[in-house]
């Protein structure tokens, strides 16, 4: 597996997990996930279930606040299958923002994992495809949605891991299909900016 440039990004991408196939041609930036490929570790049990895996393609953030933004098309075919902008901060320390077929519709769905997944089902999207901004505020991150990259809709505000593993977190993409045999997702409209949102809540 080898390294992926993104000009829009001021740093390189490498695959990580299951082989994805990520490639990166005029724009766009494709990856595919196999059958039941999912990066989730079930919230029930009495013990730590091992995590599961899919294809990522991650690179380190910069320091300071970011954003992260993409435009992410699904080929959603099955329950659950999604296209993500997805942050590490550690083994078991890790958040997705998903754009999902939760179950029967697309929605804006989080994953944030201490541990063991939570999982939160946020907004309906018409179509397969949808606006998401991953952001770095002080010690916290955000996620938004879009449906055209200008009005952003708040999603989640959350904090992950100690000082030391948020310096060193890891971000970028993921592709997933949990139920399916495999789903392939585009990721178009990838921009960077080496500042936080000006306000979370007031659309921009």
């Amino acid at each position: 597996m080898t390294a992926v440039q993104v000009p829009e990004l001021p740093f390189v991408l490498e695959p990580v997990g299951p082989e994805g196939g990520w490639t990166y041609e005029e724009g766009v930036l494709t990856g595919s996930a196999g059958a039941k490929q999912d990066r989730f570790v079930p919230p029930g049990g009495d013990t730590l279930e091992p995590a599961s895996d899919a294809p990522r393609l991650l690179g380190p953030a910069p320091e300071g606040d970011f954003q992260l933004i993409a435009r992410v098309s699904v080929g959603f075919a099955a329950a659950f299958d999604a296209g993500v902008l997805y942050l590490h901060v550690g083994e078991r320390e890790w958040a997705k923002l998903c754009l999902e077929l939760s179950p029967e519709r697309p929605t804006i769905c989080t994953v944030v994992t201490r541990g063991h997944s939570d999982d939160v089902n946020s907004a309906v999207v018409e179509g397969n495809s949808s606006w998401l901004r991953l952001s770095r505020i002080g010690s916290s991150f955000a996620f938004h949605a879009s449906p055209d990259g200008e009005r952003w809709t708040f999603v989640r505000l959350f904090t992950l891991g100690t000082e030391e593993e948020r310096a060193a977190a890891r971000i970028g993409f993921l592709a997933q299909s949990p139920t399916g045999d495999g789903c392939t997702v585009t990721f178009d409209r990838i921009a960077f900016r080496p500042t936080g949102p000006a306000d979370l809540r007031d659309g921009s």
